[in-house]
């Protein structure tokens, strides 16, 4: 059924006369709007011609699909809100402890190194590469046999693991402090495991983003989002 514009113009006086108060939502308005618009259509329909049910019921649906997605909207933004100011609170407990996350640089300080794997499945045999900035192999770690999941390991910084090379006796010394990059060897039977390195470092602070994520500052090595965290220790 059609609406003539003296109906329109007479509901949309009506509508600027009682518009709801700075406090009333979006959806409050609009619901209030629609009911003035629909009772006026069933004050002024032809009686010869009146609206059908299935239409009446098919609009009132489409208000209620309406004004419950805005209700909806807004109860996800009080929600998201709640849980971001919780990542927040717990984000920052992380201020000054070491984190595990992908990577494979290695901070090289006078006490040593902390370094990390992640594997995809059990392993008899597990064997770190440490190179130094130029690439070149300055050491081996030997881990032995190591279980699924997240480790973390320490490297004392001597070039250890390659006493067969002539032209290495001297690493058994210590490295220069500094960063160095590593890779991870991994086998069980003699097939590859997968295994991924991971960087360790202390966080030294927590950045909220553009889009409003946090990620966390590592000394040494950068920002990271906190999704990528592995391990705390």
């Amino acid at each position: 059924m059609a609406i003539n514009s003296d109906i329109v113009n007479t509901v949309n006086a009506n509508s600027a006369g009682t518009s709801a108060t700075a406090q009333a939502s979006a959806a409050e308005e609009m619901s209030e709007r629609f009911m003035t618009l629909f009772l006026a259509q069933l004050k002024n329909q032809d009686p010869l011609s009146p609206m059908e049910n299935a239409e009446m019921t098919t609009q009132l649906a489409q208000m209620n699909m309406v004004s419950g997605l805005e209700s909806l909207n807004a109860t996800m933004k009080v929600l998201l809100g709640s849980y971001n100011e919780a990542l927040s609170l717990q984000a920052a407990n992380l201020i000054g402890k070491n984190v595990l996350a992908p990577g494979k640089n290695m901070i090289l300080t006078e006490e040593g190194a902390l370094f990390g794997l992640e594997l995809s499945g059990p392993a008899d045999e597990v064997e770190v590469v440490i190179r130094d900035a130029e690439g070149n192999e300055v050491a081996r770690q030997n881990l032995g046999q190591q279980n699924e999941g997240s480790l973390v390991f320490y490297w004392d910084g001597k070039g250890s693991g390659l006493e067969d090379d002539p032209e290495t006796e001297a690493d058994e010394s210590k490295l220069p402090v500094g960063q160095y990059t590593f890779s991870i060897e991994a086998t069980l039977n003699g097939e590859p495991v997968k295994a991924n390195p991971l960087q360790a470092g202390m966080v030294s602070a927590l950045i909220r983003g553009s889009n409003g994520a946090f990620m966390i500052e590592v000394a040494g090595l950068g920002n990271i989002n906190l999704d990528d965290v592995r391990q705390v220790f």
